[in-house]
């Protein structure tokens, strides 16, 4: 951390993702719930770079096991999805493909680590993850450009060097 500005803007960001990972769209399938953070991880990524968005990730599931709502196995599924899809939008650019694409990645990854985990078939798990998909590749693209025109009006982040937008 380089100075207070940075220190507040990642506790915002690991707030952010804390808040709205916490709020789950309800499916009629038992277990394709869906976490409305994934789409917010992508516009992050993207415009505050994979580092910083690892960081505030980190930091977000430190506060989630202290608060009691996360174990460590929701831990290592939301650190795979953030490894995963933070690591293709830092890999291949933030190109509206590769953004589009990022989120179903880091959920098809998370997916297949969670069936090893737990024993369960992969198929099953990542079927029940697609309406989750379809909404992250819809949605991430128009958040993305909502936070960039955000931080354009308030100055930009300060990490913007990294992220290369």
């Amino acid at each position: 951390m380089k100075s207070v500005r940075d220190l507040t803007e990642l506790a915002l960001l690991a707030a952010s993702i804390l808040v709205v990972g916490s709020i789950k769209l309800p499916s009629l399938i038992p277990g394709a719930e869906f976490q409305l953070s994934a789409p917010l991880a992508i516009a992050i990524v993207v415009n505050f770079g994979f580092t910083r968005y690892l960081t505030a990730g980190v930091v977000a599931s430190l506060l989630c096991l202290m608060l009691g709502t996360h174990n460590l196995l929701n831990v290592a599924v939301a650190m795979i999805f953030r490894v995963v899809a933070g690591g293709t939008v830092s890999l291949l650019g933030s190109r509206p493909s590769v953004i589009v694409l990022a989120g179903p990645l880091g959920s098809i990854a998370a997916r297949l680590a969670l069936s090893l985990l737990v024993g369960k078939a992969a198929w099953a798990l990542v079927v029940a993850a697609i309406p989750g998909m379809i909404f992250t590749a819809l949605t991430a693209y128009p958040l993305t450009k909502i936070i960039q025109r955000v931080l354009t009006q308030v100055g930009g982040p300060t990490v913007r060097r990294e992220a290369g937008v």
